[in-house]
């Protein structure tokens, strides 16, 4: 209920107890309740206090190692400077006409919205079909839930490390655990299926790869998600006759779509900043020759391992911006119907 909803309500009652209690000329005008007028002198200076206090370390750490950072690199990103001395070069937006012009950076940005597109189509009905399983009774579910799980806590180096173990290096005369373990079982033992150095194979190996790594934590959120809904609902529908799938489809999906969705969204994100796994399975120069370079390792390549630290700056101001578009269009149009009922004007409506 709003303030002048409580207002109007408040007038109608004073103006019955008006009515009610007048007599021999004189009227008994009864005071507002106290959490009314408590309600009207706004937040106090306690409250404002604990809010400063509460926030203000997080906001301060946000605008250092966040906001200033930022600013920084578009300073910098004006100068063809290496990252040591002052920044004295200025060559103005060249640094960004190297990056924009480049082809390199555009198959770059091509890999990234084909491991958006492949990691949402992959990990998204896989994750909902498990969680769908695990939601159910079942004995050892505690023990699935940590194995699934696990992939999700083991770090990306560790992971890259292990992989290029089995499957070999970024080089068609490397050979990995899985060609040998393949060798022991009779297999051909002169060609080695090229997992790491097929411009063909290589995004598949890697979206194979990111599943194992992330698909635990999709799974995760969906459970969470599931758990949230109340059980009465699947009960009554199981005794009007629906079937399980048929449950599953008109009941349970539509109320796990605000999860699917901010899933979504932490998948598109982390497809933007994705390096780690590719730089330590594919090393600094094969990434790119082999069709999985993104954006990010575009700029360490360009800008760090380069030492030209006024170029990778602005490579960055360029991902930050195009991260930054992607993000408030999905807030905009996709995350628009979960938050439009937590937000409300000073009305309170």
């Amino acid at each position: 209920m709003s303030e002048s909803s409580s207002a109007a309500s408040l007038a109608t009652e004073i103006s019955l107890n008006e009515s009610t209690h007048s007599g021999g000329g004189s009227t008994v005008v009864l005071p507002p309740p106290a959490s009314v007028r408590r309600r009207h002198r706004g937040v106090g200076w306690r409250a404002r206090a604990e809010i400063t206090l509460l926030s203000g370390p997080a906001i301060i750490i946000f605008l250092l190692f966040v906001i200033v950072p930022v600013f920084v690199a578009l300073y910098y990103s004006f100068f063809a400077w290496k990252g040591y001395g002052p920044a004295t070069n200025f060559i103005g937006f060249g640094n960004y006409k190297y990056t924009l012009t480049n082809p390199d950076f555009w198959k770059a940005v091509e890999h990234n919205g084909i491991i958006i597109v492949l990691s949402l189509g992959m990990q998204g009905p896989l994750a909902i079909l498990v969680a769908l399983l695990l939601n159910q009774k079942m004995r050892g579910r505690s023990l699935i839930r940590v194995l699934v799980f696990l992939p999700w806590v083991v770090s990306e180096a560790i992971a890259g490390v292990g992989f290029r173990l089995m499957l070999g290096g970024a080089s068609p005369a490397l050979s990995g655990l899985l060609t040998k373990i393949g060798h022991l079982f009779g297999a051909s033992g002169t060609v080695n299926v090229p997992w790491l150095s097929s411009t063909h194979l290589s995004i598949w190996t890697l979206m194979f790869i990111l599943t194992w790594k992330y698909i635990g934590y999709a799974i995760i959120l969906m459970l969470a998600g599931l758990q949230g809904i109340p059980e009465e609902l699947s009960e009554a529908a199981a005794v009007d006759g629906a079937s399980y799938w048929q449950i599953q489809r008109h009941i349970m999906l539509p109320l796990l779509s605000p999860t699917i969705r901010v899933w979504a969204f932490l998948s598109i994100i982390g497809s933007l900043q994705l390096f780690d796994i590719i730089f330590v399975i594919w090393g600094q120069y094969n990434a790119a020759t082999f069709g999985v370079s993104t954006m990010v390792y575009f700029l360490t390549n360009n800008g760090r391992m380069a030492s030209q630290l006024g170029r990778g700056s602005a490579i960055s101001i360029v991902v930050f911006v195009i991260s930054l578009i992607i993000a408030i269009v999905y807030q905009r149009f996709v995350l628009r119907r979960d938050t439009e009922g937590a937000i409300t004007d000073e009305s309170g409506e």
